[in-house]
């Protein structure tokens, strides 16, 4: 009996891990994600025309950035768990109102977070914006996001102007933004 149980060990756990990755899978597919990469997705690069950002906020309400043609842009992508975004959205909060005669407009996107801790994090840190949701990724994978913060300078012709990997400081948001503002 005991050659038995040893040759049925290997078996067992190998059953186990078929059933966990069976019920990875259908909780993946469960969430409505497309399980293949997207295809024919514009390239994030300076001087090329912003990729497409269509979602859903936050607050339920469906987005479409190609709505806010003719309006400079500012697209961060961030996260509850991202420390520099912290130090980020009073700046972002002092740009939007500071140009808020210019038409700027920001726009957060959720970078693999929940959509309850995006909210509490955006309404203690006083976020104004709006704020999609990407829970599949797609969004992030159109603009070739590897980690938060990293945010895009897009202007108000719809093209994509500049960008920043990493936390935004007060001298490079001036920069980012004269190359997007009127």
């Amino acid at each position: 009996m005991g050659r038995r149980s040893r040759h049925l060990r290997p078996l067992a756990v190998l059953a186990v891990i078929v059933v966990v990755a069976l019920a990875g899978w259908a909780i993946h597919n469960g969430s409505g994600c497309a399980t293949s990469e997207p295809t024919g997705i514009a390239s994030a690069e300076p001087g090329q025309p912003a990729p497409a950002l269509v979602g859903t906020t936050l607050d339920g309400q469906p987005f479409d950035l190609a709505a806010e043609r003719g309006r400079p842009v500012i697209v961060n992508f961030w996260a509850s768990w991202c420390v520099p975004c912290q130090a980020e959205f009073p700046l972002l909060q002092a740009a939007q109102a500071a140009h808020a005669a210019d038409g700027l407009v920001v726009v957060g996107v959720i970078y693999q977070d929940t959509s309850a801790a995006a909210k509490a994090f955006a309404s203690s840190h006083g976020a104004t914006w709006v704020n999609v949701a990407d829970p599949c990724g797609s969004i992030a994978t159109a603009y070739t996001v590897v980690a938060p913060p990293q945010t895009y300078f897009i202007a108000a012709d719809g093209m994509l102007k500049s960008r920043q990997i990493g936390e935004i400081i007060g001298p490079d948001l001036d920069r980012q933004l004269s190359a997007i503002l009127p």
